[in-house]
């Protein structure tokens, strides 16, 4: 295996080197052997050399965590996806009474519940964050009916973790500990700060308009957003867990965790997505996407300057993870490299962007506008040869907030794809390869946008 470990070293390097990205690694798990390709610093005021044992922030590779911990709650009887939310958690309130009735487990952990992706709330650091985050659930309005739609949803997982406390009796990241991460021996995989701390971590860094790189001040997000993105891990913890996905769901000592069916239904489809990036299709968490025939599983996430994918691939008992520390570009387009080359050079799995079709005025035209939801805002403009997409926060959420948040994303070009999906993709800057779609009312009117798996309102022109 060392020509192998040469091989993904070199490719390592060198896309590195081309992202501009200060610290980056790479795990692939392949014909039963780990092999890891690191690079580069965990920080640039502070460095460290970035190997397979060094933390970075997980973003939103955290759900599968949350996800399986209450899957091992559905094995053990004490939780039903079929049963409602409020089961668990009867202190949900929402303005929509029927719907805070009406959610389900499983709509929660496969983004059907209707709820919004994200909640501007930072509920502290106790161990009531989350039952604080939940209460503040109450001016929280659904985007759709719970089960008639997916849209990604941070704030769906976030109340999952919820239920996860409520049932276990204990803050989530105990349960946690208790439930998935003692057992599996992931032993370098925390939530908490004051873990983290004592340990070797990689920071985020953010690229500003000169193309330099500066630290990220904020390394996490706040505690009530643990469930769904507050995961800190290390390459090889990351290789640990792929490969207990891919398993019989037993622990190292032989001991069952989680039933290997249970791991299983994860797995399959329990709701299409239309012209994602993301994924064909929902299992339970993961997205479900066939690349070049081949069914892959898998999770991406980000959080201030760090980026994090992990892909595996059941059929062939593979697994992929790559972590990188800069964006807004940077670290996505070294994660999405690094995760193809992997696919490509390990199983022949070739994995290609759609081409869109050539600009269309008239039909350009129709599309261009703002779209937004409770954080941000997509803003589509025709530019005579083409059209260009461009993302923010929202100014009224950076005036409020007390820490640096990522920088926005400026005009990059954006196609239409053939067929009539009203799909498109994303073909430059930081979001490139993104695709998404455009929602329709009954009349034929565009009065969304989806994104990553996100919705977003279009704007009317009166309200801008």
């Amino acid at each position: 295996m060392s020509d192998e470990r040469d091989t993904l070293s070199e490719f390592v390097v060198a896309t590195a080197a081309k992202s501009g990205v200060p610290g980056v690694a790479v795990g692939v798990w392949v014909d039963g052997q780990e092999i890891y390709g690191c690079h580069g610093v965990t920080s640039i005021e502070n460095p460290l050399p970035v190997d397979q044992d060094k933390l970075f922030v997980l973003g939103s590779v955290t759900k599968p965590f949350t996800a399986t911990a209450l899957m091992r709650l559905v094995a053990e009887g004490r939780v039903e996806l079929a049963a409602p939310v409020r089961r668990y958690v009867p202190e949900l309130v929402l303005p929509d009474e029927g719907a805070a009735a009406e959610i389900t487990v499983l709509q929660l952990l496969n983004h059907t519940a209707g709820l919004p992706w994200r909640m501007g709330a930072d509920t502290g650091e106790g161990d009531d964050a989350l039952a604080a985050y939940v209460a503040k659930m109450s001016q929280v309005e659904l985007i759709a009916a719970p089960g008639t739609r997916a849209s990604y949803s941070q704030v769906g997982y976030n109340l999952a973790g919820r239920l996860v406390e409520r049932v276990t009796g204990r803050p989530y990241e105990q349960a946690l500990a208790s439930l998935l991460f003692e057992p599996l021996g992931l032993s370098n995989t925390f939530f908490a700060t004051s873990d983290v701390m004592t340990r070797r971590f990689a920071v985020g860094h953010n690229v500003g308009g000169d193309g330099t790189p500066a630290v990220a001040r904020r390394w996490k997000d706040s505690r009530g957003n643990n469930p769904g993105g507050g995961g800190v891990s290390s390459p090889a913890d990351m290789l640990r867990w792929a490969r207990f996905h891919l398993g019989d769901g037993h622990a190292p000592d032989g001991t069952r965790v989680v039933p290997a069916e249970m791991l299983r239904k994860m797995r399959e489809q329990t709701v299409e997505l239309r012209s994602s990036t993301l994924g064909d299709a929902f299992g339970i968490c993961w997205f479900l996407r066939d690349v070049d025939g081949v069914r892959t599983v898998g999770h991406g996430g980000s959080a201030n300057g760090q980026f994090a994918e992990l892909l595996i691939v059941p059929e062939r008992d593979f697994a992929v993870v790559a972590l990188s520390n800069a964006g807004p570009d940077g670290g996505l387009a070294f994660n999405q490299a690094a995760v193809r080359w992997a696919l490509e050079h390990h199983l022949g799995v070739v994995d290609r962007d759609p081409e869109p079709l050539p600009h269309d005025e008239e039909r350009a035209v129709e599309v261009v506008g703002v779209y937004a939801n409770d954080m941000m805002t997509l803003t589509i403009a025709s530019e005579g040869a083409g059209l260009t997409i461009a993302c923010a926060i929202k100014p009224e959420i950076r005036a409020v907030a007390d820490t640096e948040l990522p920088p926005d994303l400026p005009p990059a070009g954006l196609g239409l794809l053939p067929g009539d999906a009203d799909a498109y993709i994303v073909t430059g800057g930081g979001l490139k390869g993104q695709r998404g779609f455009f929602t329709r009312d009954g009349s034929g009117v565009i009065t969304g946008a989806d994104l990553a798996g996100r919705l977003f309102h279009r704007v009317p022109v009166a309200s801008r």
